[in-house]
């Protein structure tokens, strides 16, 4: 029978203690020697994917083509990062996403772009029906695979932070709008040169024109291509080990899906004059609503995961009562943060911020592991989960009691009751029970308010004689 220590302790560090197991491992599965390979993989390739941008649109339309492509980044950056703020992930996964997507997928689909175009023109002696053939064929399979092996590379090594559908579209989304800042550079850059050379200026200059199609109207086309290919691998990482056809097919299905709207947004310029804003107003309006729409859905999902999962901590001493509520509501968690900043400093609203993050992780841990998706670390995670809950508790809990409070509808919601088997069916064995409850005394309720001594003690409230 599996044992449950009274208190989680600290994970062993990661790169294992000196003479250890990985003391004596190969130099290349040294963390180290592999963020330094993939920095500097990364910046090679966006050295050369300057120089290349460069050359095709002088200095001048380079700088012209930069201010005007870095427009929509933010916007687009900070709508992902809003979808994923039930349990942010690291910013570094979202650095190397979008640096993957503006360095290595733009010059991987630069080089396969202009060879295979070059090629076929060279083969068929056409070289209108090449660059046809380049932007509608060879085009969305170079560049949704090259943004998609940002996806890949998220997925099998930053497997702990990839848990689902809006991980998936996150990353995926954030890929694409680096790769799409570049090709705007490049894309803006040529159309200035042309304004040089043909003395077009003001709003019905080439410039102009670019700016509108590709940074007005379809800022989130790269985004929404890739998001599919996300969604395919957020699906299987919610799959179950078992089901190996489920999480094998989605991926490349989803790829798929991103690979043909590409293909027919790309042709849409070939149905004729007003092909473009057929495509536009006929496939990628509607399809990205949908896809927004899945995406609010999924996140309220997790909300509603996060309300379901937390009670049973609660119960067992973990977390106070009013904490799975406060921890299933936005609202209830910006409330906590904002006070406890507020009253007791940023670095406290940052404290809870975090709690918040590991609480939502916890609640994602159990219901993976109630659904036989856990994997064969499930019991260290969750103490490593439960340990950084503990230590941040004394700031944590009266914010959020607090934030309940506040936020609490006006009839009382009943917690589930949790029956003798709850505890049951991760694998470890019957008579298996996490929820031993902390490992010391539970904290003494605080004594009333002096000003209001039948009042429940609240200790954000101003003090009013």
């Amino acid at each position: 029978m599996a044992a449950f220590p009274p208190y989680p302790t600290h994970p062993p560090h990661p790169g294992g203690a000196p003479g250890g197991v990985l003391g004596h491992a190969h130099w290349w599965q040294r963390r180290w020697v592999r963020y330094g390979a993939l920095v500097a993989l990364l910046a090679l390739s966006g050295l050369v994917i300057l120089g290349l941008v460069r050359r095709q649109t002088g200095s001048e339309g380079f700088l012209v083509g930069l201010g005007l492509a870095v427009l929509p980044v933010p916007l687009l950056i900070a709508a992902f990062r809003w979808l994923d703020r039930v349990a942010p992930g690291p910013w570094r996964n979202l650095l190397f996403a979008f640096a993957w997507g503006a360095c290595a997928a733009a010059l991987i689909a630069i080089v396969a772009n202009s060879f295979a175009t070059r090629w076929i023109a060279t083969a068929t002696a056409d070289p209108s029906g090449a660059d046809t053939l380049g932007a509608t064929v060879i085009a969305p399979v170079v560049e949704e695979s090259a943004k998609a092996a940002a996806v890949l590379l998220v997925f099998l090594f930053r497997r702990r932070d990839f848990t689902g559908i809006v991980d998936g579209v996150v990353i995926a989304g954030v890929t694409a709008t680096g790769f799409a800042f570049t090709e705007n550079i490049l894309y803006l850059g040529n159309a200035f040169g042309t304004d040089q050379l043909t003395g077009g200026s003001g709003f019905v200059s080439v410039t102009a024109a670019t700016f509108f199609v590709r940074v007005v109207m379809s800022p989130f086309a790269h985004p929404l291509f890739t998001v599919l290919t996300g969604i395919g691998f957020g699906v299987a990482a919610m799959s179950a080990d078992r089901q190996r056809v489920r999480r094998t097919l989605l991926p490349p299905a989803g790829l798929l899906l991103a690979m043909g709207m590409h293909a027919l947004w790309n042709g849409s310029s070939t149905f004729g004059t007003y092909g473009f804003f057929a495509v536009y107003a006929a496939f990628m309006v509607p399809a990205f609503g949908l896809l927004t729409w899945l995406v609010i859905w999924t996140r309220q999902r997790e909300l509603r995961t996060v309300r379901e999962e937390l009670p049973a901590y609660a119960a067992a001493g973990w977390l106070s009562a009013p904490e799975p509520y406060a921890l299933g509501s936005m609202r209830a968690r910006r409330t906590a943060r904002d006070v406890a900043a507020r009253h007791l400093g940023k670095e406290a609203g940052r404290t809870v911020a975090e709690y918040e993050a590991y609480a939502t992780s916890l609640a994602f841990l159990r219901h993976r592991g109630r659904m036989g998706r856990a994997g064969a670390d499930f019991v260290v995670r969750e103490r490593e989960l439960l340990h950084e809950l503990w230590h941040r508790r004394d700031t944590a809990r009266p914010a959020l009691e607090h934030a309940a409070r506040v936020t609490a509808p006006a009839g009382p919601a009943q917690p589930p009751a949790y029956g003798h088997g709850y505890g049951y069916g991760y694998g470890y064995g019957y008579g298996y029970q996490p929820y031993a409850g902390p490992p010391y005394p539970a904290q003494p309720y605080a004594p009333p308010s002096p000003a209001h001594p039948t009042a429940a003690y609240d200790p954000y409230r101003p003090y009013r004689p």
